[in-house]
């Protein structure tokens, strides 16, 4: 059986450069709109996403005031964490927080490129801010090595 991870190894995960996948409530008769998102989460701290002011999902995040946000590991033995809160900040972001983002996920010589190409096409990323409030987690780590064992 999955076990739940402590709070350290759910905040270490978490903090690792992983897509995250955002969830937030959506209008009236429709589903709540998920998508990928880059996010960064120092352990002990706050989550913080990227993304364009004026998308449906800023605007939906505005109006519901927290979001939901999942990573995985999905090579090796399955983990994930989801977590949930309130926003708590948002701001217009620097090229250099925006460029600091894409280094998380992109190789440093295409972390500028992309950075000044979102720009053009885009405008400025904001950054908002959640407050973890409740967490979900699971790892099948014990589980997968008894399988590779057992072999």
């Amino acid at each position: 059986m999955a076990r739940k991870m402590t709070k350290e190894e759910r905040e270490a995960f978490l903090a690792e450069p992983r897509v995250g996948v955002l969830s937030v409530a959506a209008e009236p008769g429709r589903a709540p709109l998920t998508t990928p998102i880059w996010y960064r989460y120092e352990p002990g701290g706050d989550v913080l996403v990227m993304t364009s002011p004026g998308l449906r999902k800023t605007r939906l995040i505005e109006a519901a005031g927290r979001f939901a946000l999942c990573v995985q590991q999905q090579d090796g033995a399955y983990k994930y964490v989801s977590v949930e809160g309130p926003v708590v900040d948002s701001w217009p972001m620097t090229k250099e927080e925006r460029q600091a983002m894409a280094a998380r996920y992109l190789p440093p010589e295409a972390s500028a490129a992309y950075t000044d190409a979102m720009d053009d096409a885009h405008g400025n990323n904001i950054a908002i801010v959640m407050r973890p409030e409740r967490w979900n987690t699971s790892d099948f780590s014990d589980v997968a090595e008894r399988l590779a064992t057992s072999r």
